[in-house]
Parts: structure tokens; sequence; C-alpha cells
């Protein structure tokens, strides 16, 4: 890819000093200085409260896709329940435009699903939504296998697409599967930007791996990722480590 679709974000105004967001480490490192996307492939990763979704909503938003997932032409709310810090967010884009592109929020595809199979009912001149999905309905298969079937269908390169958390419904097969379609999409002059926990999915060939830190964010190969190290601990000695947790629980009871 000669370019990236967008270059990075940036913090256009300071968040009223009484919001709840000025706590995560994201936004702390935000106020210091812009996060650049240099990779076709970037994956944002952090522990639980580090802001990395909270992130991925507000750019998702930014970039004029529904907050609670899909294309830029799915207008439904479910619940408005996304943060306002999209609203003092600012992209850096770059001069080309995405064919396509699609917000992949994990806990509220469900919502997406429904409202596919609702445009479907109502009906229209043109062809079915769900074909462009493969053609079964996404509350007729299993919630990996609708992940699936929606980026291998639906997402047909010269895109933008921002997922948060892609692994939440996903096998360890069904990851090898992602990455393939990840591959697919790059080929295809797409750009990804992907908020997740899973060491798997950040061993994707040629992507950056910001992590969300206190100190900051900073881009780290994902080997040495906290992640991957709790991973790679735990698998070489599974025992072990349940041994000494699980002995520090009995202590601290």
């Amino acid at each position: 890819m000669d370019d990236l679709y967008v270059r990075g974000i940036a913090l256009a105004s300071l968040l009223p000093k009484e919001s709840y967001l000025n706590d995560l480490p994201v936004v702390r490192h935000l106020r210091r200085e812009a996060v650049a996307f240099r990779a076709p492939v970037t994956f944002l990763v952090g522990e639980n409260g580090a802001g990395k979704s909270t992130l991925i909503e507000a750019l998702a938003i930014a970039l004029g896709f529904n907050p609670e997932g899909g294309t830029r032409n799915f207008h439904f709310s479910t619940e408005d329940s996304h943060s306002p810090l999209c609203d003092h967010l600012r992209v850096v884009r770059s001069p080309r435009r995405a064919r396509d592109g699609f917000f992949l929020r994990a806990e509220s595809f469900y919502n997406v699903a429904t409202n596919i199979d609702q445009m479907d009912r109502e009906g229209g001149s043109g062809v079915p939504v769900i074909d462009s999905y493969g053609g079964v309905s996404l509350h007729r298969q299993s919630h990996g296998e609708s992940f699936l079937a929606l980026v291998e269908h639906r997402f047909g390169g010269q895109g933008l697409y921002v997922l948060d958390e892609p692994e939440a419904a996903l096998s360890p097969s069904g990851l090898l599967r992602l990455m393939c379609s990840l591959d697919r999409l790059v080929r295809q002059d797409s750009q990804l930007i992907i908020a997740t926990h899973s060491p798997m999915l950040m061993a994707f060939p040629g992507a950056e791996v910001l992590e969300i830190t206190e100190a900051g964010i900073r881009s780290v190969p994902y080997g040495e990722t906290a992640h991957f190290q709790t991973m790679k601990r735990f698998l070489n000695a599974p025992e072990r480590m349940l041994n000494y947790l699980l002995e520090e629980n009995d202590e601290s009871d």
C-alpha cells in the first residue's frame, strides 16, 4: 500500500476536567502526543481499563461509522452508550479514500445482525442485504461463524476496517481463518485498525502492535507484549502457574 487511509489520531480539544475519560491511560497519552499509524494492520493492545476499546469506538464514530457497528449506511441505535471521546478526536487522513469500510464491535454485533434481518424483512427494490454477508442470517449461525461470515463475505477490499476484539467469539482455528482474511484484505489495499487481547492475532506478519500502558503508548514486537509473555509463561508450565496463583488465593482468604 502506497499510503494508508488513516495516518493517525490526536486530540482536537481537551475533555472537561470532570470527565472519567481523563483517567484512561490512552487519553492521558493523547493529551501529550498523537498516535501514528504506520502499517496496513495496527493492533491496539493493553490491559482492561487501558482505554483501547474506548479509543477504537471513538475512532470509528469519528470516521462516520454507526456507534454500535456496521457500515456508514447503518443508522440504528439500540442504546446510546458511546463515550464523548469521538467529539474531541481528530483523525489524520491521507488524500486517498477507502471504497469500503466496516466497524465490527464484538459486544454489539448481535444488534447489527438484527438490523440486517429487519432491513430484509422490510424489503426493497434491491437484492437482500444478507446476500453480502454470505446469504444466511447471521442469527442462524454461531457467534464465531457469523463473525467469519462477515469478514469473509462482506469485507471486499480497498477498505478501512475498524475491529474491536474480533477474537471474542473465535476458536484458535477461527483465529487462523481470520488471519487468512486479514492477509487477503491487505493484499487488496485495505487498512485495518484492531483492538485485541489475542497473542495469536498480534503475530500477524507485518502488523504494528501499539501497547497501551500507564506509561503511554509504544510500538513493540508482539513477543514483548504483556499478553504474549503471560500466555507463554502459562503454556510453558500451566500446573506450576495455577498452583502458584491458587496458593496465593488461599492465603488471601
